[in-house]
């Protein structure tokens, strides 16, 4: 719906389906969303409390020596180097959320305004920008990753920003394919014909009215975002020792996965409970986003 529409809705409580308010009502009526939103929710209040709450719990900090490497002392237990586990977990997952969100940002956003430019614009523009976008769809995703950091070095700012650039084709391919199915709608032709300048057509008529496979689009990336620090970090090429993080610590705890497995099953155990949140999400956001009803 258009604000040039005099019949255009004008209540929260009517909004269509493809729009933020009518996706989002929608999709809650799903009880996997409650589930996905629960599930997420613990593990991002974890994750952003730990730094806090671990020290209070413990008495130690994240790098500091707690015991005997590999023993069951303390709450539950020290890991290779004698730092307690509980407190290296609850302050392991921040930086994993922080860098898996701004990539998927980065992604989303890229995605969205070259799919969006590509599928109103059509014609010459629409096929340049959509071979590029083949070319880097080509590139596997983590090997892009490993080699960019095999050239730059392992930094933070290099995995958001790697990662954000792989998830742009994909994003933008969905934004292209919705732009093109609502570029003929009344609404778009009474804007062009008011003379309204392209950029804002594309901000105020076409975003609101594509953003049902935009939200599933964005569960998915930050899914993936999530997986893929979190491999990175594992093979030594993320966060760097002796930060806490998730993946680095079944890497570092798993030649003792049998004679001490806190260390390795807690961030497998949040990794994994995120990722199933988020999925959960994402599904009741598709399911929302093509109508099915709340028992299909």
């Amino acid at each position: 719906m258009s604000s040039l529409d005099p019949e255009a809705p004008t209540g929260i409580d009517e909004a269509p389906p493809g729009k933020p308010a009518g996706l989002l009502r929608r999709a809650w009526s799903f009880p996997r969303a409650k589930i996905g939103v629960a599930l997420t929710a613990l593990v991002v209040l974890t994750a952003a409390g730990g730094p806090w709450l671990g020290p209070l719990l413990t008495g130690y900090s994240t790098t500091e020596f707690a015991g005997r490497p590999f023993k069951h002392e303390g709450v539950l237990g020290t890991d290779g180097l004698g730092r307690d586990v509980l407190t290296r977990f609850l302050s392991g997952g921040s930086t994993l959320l922080l860098y898996a969100v701004l990539a998927t940002a980065l992604g989303v956003v890229a995605g969205t305004a070259l799919g969006m430019l590509a599928g109103y614009t059509g014609g010459r523009l629409d096929g340049v920008l959509m071979r590029a976008n083949d070319v880097l769809l080509s590139f596997p995703q983590l090997v892009f990753a490993l080699l960019a950091i095999a050239m730059i070095g392992p930094a933070g700012w290099l995995l958001v920003v790697v990662i954000g650039i792989t998830h742009a084709p994909r994003v933008a391919r969905v934004a292209r394919q919705a732009t093109v199915a609502v570029r003929g709608h009344d609404y778009v032709k009474a804007a062009r014909m008011y003379a309204v300048p392209r950029g804002r057509i594309l901000l105020r008529e076409v975003l609101p009215n594509i953003t049902g496979p935009l939200m599933v689009e964005l569960g998915l990336r930050l899914t993936y975002s999530i997986g893929y620090i979190a491999s990175l970090s594992f093979l030594g090429l993320g966060v760097r020792p002796p930060a806490a993080d998730w993946g680095l610590m079944i890497n570092e705890n798993r030649i003792a996965l049998v004679i001490q497995p806190w260390g390795v099953l807690l961030p497998v155990v949040a990794i994994a409970v995120l990722t199933v949140g988020t999925n959960l999400i994402t599904d009741a956001l598709a399911s929302a986003a093509t109508g099915r009803g709340t028992d299909d």
